[in-house]
């Protein structure tokens, strides 16, 4: 270790097996860079938000081919999550985000030039493949980064930080669209996609210790095994029902349910329920650090945490659709700000896999992890339609009667997740409890 002057107040400076000096600006620095690309994926994932009316027109496709662009790219996005944990375990972070970055921005070219229909959902899939390869590489980053003190909080943030590539789709593209056009807003959205990825592979290090990072080759069977060991422990059980439970419901509103809900079943304009959706932003840029601040003093009440939330989401929810009538403006402004809360406390499920896993397995854990809120999301959306339907008559609009029926399946999802969530909580407290002991600390609740 580097010699430093008693008194000097220097903080001493590591250094990488590549010669680059590490003093305490570099993990931030790191991060940074790593968050810009999560950002940047988001904005990718949500870029067709604003394009859903062009891309009907470009493609002459109905409103259900469009709706294939989302539910697809979801899809693909969650079936890749254990993949991609298991390549960062095996190739690091730094080469799983380049490749990632790169498919992110080709896709995105090939979307802006294309003109048909079936090469446009191409492209929009591999988007999707990109997308899921940038997540796992942050949380690994910041793992390997950052002191356990901060994993919460920089955990938090990263996801906090990275919705806000959600607002870069809205306002920027919605003026890009307006003013340049499809294909060079698209193409211009490529370049920024292939610009991170040179800064991922100037800047970004799987660790202190270098730039890369590689585990061992891994058979089928040691594969089948990992994923094996990292299911069977209680902490990935319970980290992977509380992704499972708290975001789900606003991802629903968020991602196609809550504009026709807030219209058609609560009779507000269109100007309300998009300002109503846009809280959801304020919730999570506030609750995000909160959460993240009070995981990291209170460890051991993270799944308290947890069970608090989704009771006030279901408490919330079961006022406005038990109100006789539309439910009064304020009720939906605490309804959409409570909801989205749940966003941020999801990220505390990645927090209890990460203390649950030995490193080696831990972006694979995280993979299995993320599998759940998309599941729960998707579940959601679907069973919404489908009641939605159910409770409709051909050929009419949506009542808002067909709306309480509908958002009542939300239960089902909740009432799954809350039983999950306590019967794991005990087991995975015994095996915490019990490392706390061997290592001479005393568990607090």
């Amino acid at each position: 270790m580097p010699c430093v002057r008693a008194g000097s107040g220097r903080r001493p400076r590591r250094s990488y097996s590549g010669g680059v000096r590490a003093g305490y600006r570099v993990p931030w620095v790191v991060w940074s860079v790593a968050l810009a690309v999560y950002l940047v994926a988001v904005f990718h994932r949500t870029s067709l938000a604003v394009a859903g009316l062009l891309a009907t027109d470009r493609f002459g496709i109905s409103a259900s081919q469009l709706a294939a662009f989302t539910v697809l790219q979801l899809l693909v996005y969650a079936a890749m999550q254990i993949p991609v944990g298991l390549l960062v375990d095996r190739f690091g972070s730094r080469s799983v985000m380049l490749v990632g970055t790169v498919v992110m921005a080709l896709s995105q070219a090939v979307f802006a030039v294309a003109e048909t229909y079936w090469l446009a959902l191409a492209a929009r899939t591999f988007v999707g493949i990109g997308d899921a390869m940038t997540f796992i590489c942050v949380l690994r980053i910041v793992n390997r980064w950052f002191d356990g003190r901060r994993v919460p909080f920089l955990t938090q943030l990263t996801g906090t930080l990275g919705q806000l590539g959600a607002v870069g789709a809205a306002v920027p593209m919605t003026w890009a669209l307006r003013e340049l056009g499809w294909t060079t807003s698209y193409l211009a959205a490529a370049g920024l996609g292939l610009a991170l990825a040179v800064a991922t592979l100037v800047v970004v290090h799987d660790s202190p210790e270098g730039p890369h990072q590689r585990g061992p080759a891994m058979s089928l069977r040691a594969i089948r095994s990992s994923l094996a060991a990292s299911w069977a422990h209680p902490g990935t059980r319970l980290g992977f029902w509380v992704h499972f439970t708290t975001p789900f419901s606003a991802t629903a509103l968020s991602l196609l349910w809550g504009y026709p809900f807030l219209v058609r079943g609560e009779g507000r304009s269109s100007q309300t329920a998009s300002l109503l959706l846009s809280l959801m932003i304020l919730a999570v840029v506030v609750a995000g650090p909160l959460l993240g601040w009070a995981v990291g003093r209170h460890p051991w009440h993270r799944s308290s945490m947890v069970l608090g939330i989704v009771v006030s989401i279901v408490a919330v929810w079961t006022v406005v659709l038990v109100w006789p009538s539309d439910a009064p403006l304020w009720l939906l402004v605490v309804l959409v700000l409570v909801t989205g809360i749940g966003g941020p406390a999801s990220m505390i499920g990645f927090d209890v896999g990460r203390t649950a896993n030995p490193a080696e397995r831990l972006a694979s854990a995280s993979g299995i992890i993320n599998v759940a809120g998309f599941l729960a999301a998707l579940l959601a959306v679907l069973a919404i339609g489908l009641v939605l339907d159910w409770r409709t008559p051909p050929g009419a609009a949506y009542p808002a009667e067909a709306f309480r029926w509908a958002m009542s399946v939300q239960y089902v999802v909740w009432g799954v997740g809350l039983v999950q969530i306590v019967r794991y909580r005990v087991r995975a407290r015994r095996v915490f409890d019990r490392r706390a002991l061997e290592a001479g600390v005393v568990p607090q609740g």
